[in-house]
C-alpha cells in the first residue's frame, strides 16, 4: 500500500464522516470567499468541476456563476482531459460517472482564467493529491493554460504534507 492510497483512504473516511449539512454549509462558505475576491471579480471565464458526492459541491454555484460568467467543465474522453462550455441541457453522465457537458466546442485552455480544482487531499500551500489518473496536472501543464488555480475542499482534506512528485502541478490558492 503506497503512502498515496493510505491519505486516499484516510480523506475518504473523514468525508463520509462529514453531514450532507456540512458539506453545503463548507461549499456555501467556500464559494463566498471565491466570489469575495478580485481574481473572481476579473474572471471572464471560469473553469469548474461538476461534484461528485465525495467533493465539494458545486451543483448550485455552476448554475449561479453560469448567469454572469462564461463557465466551463470538464470532459474526459479517453485519457485526456478538455472543457467544454456549460449548458444544462447538455449535461450527461460520463466518464466515472461525472455529469459532463456535450457540447461540440472545446474551450481553448487559454481562455480559461480561473480554475476550481477538487483534489482528495491539499496542503495550505497548494500542494494537491488528486485520485491519481493526472487529469488534471495533465491539463494545466500544457503550454497555453495559465488560469489562476484555486484548490477547493473540506477541512478534513487538509494536510501539513503531501507526497509531491515532479510532474504535479501546485494550485495558486487553497480554501478550506
Amino acid at each position: 500500500m503506497t503512502e498515496k492510497s493510505e491519505i486516499r483512504r484516510e480523506v475518504r473516511r473523514r468525508i463520509a464522516e462529514l453531514s450532507q449539512q456540512q458539506r453545503l454549509d463548507a461549499a456555501e462558505e467556500i464559494f463566498r470567499r471565491i466570489e469575495a475576491s478580485e481574481r473572481f471579480g476579473s474572471a471572464r471565464c471560469i473553469a469548474l468541476y461538476a461534484s461528485l458526492p465525495d467533493e465539494v459541491p458545486t451543483h448550485e454555484v455552476i448554475a449561479r456563476w453560469a448567469a454572469t460568467k462564461r463557465v466551463v467543465l470538464p470532459r474526459v474522453e479517453g485519457e485526456v482531459m478538455s472543457f467544454y462550455d456549460y449548458d444544462p441541457r447538455t449535461m450527461s453522465r460520463g466518464s466515472f460517472g461525472i455529469d459532463e457537458p456535450q457540447a461540440d466546442a472545446e474551450c481553448p485552455a487559454a481562455e480559461i482564467d480561473m480554475i476550481v480544482i477538487p483534489a482528495r487531499a491539499f496542503t495550505p500551500s497548494g500542494v494537491r493529491l488528486g485520485r491519481g489518473k493526472g487529469f488534471y496536472d495533465r491539463y494545466m501543464s500544457q503550454p497555453e493554460f495559465s488560469a489562476y488555480k484555486i484548490g477547493v475542499a473540506f477541512e478534513c482534506q487538509i494536510f501539513d504534507t503531501l507526497p509531491f512528485e515532479d510532474h504535479d502541478i501546485t494550485t495558486d490558492m487553497v480554501i478550506f
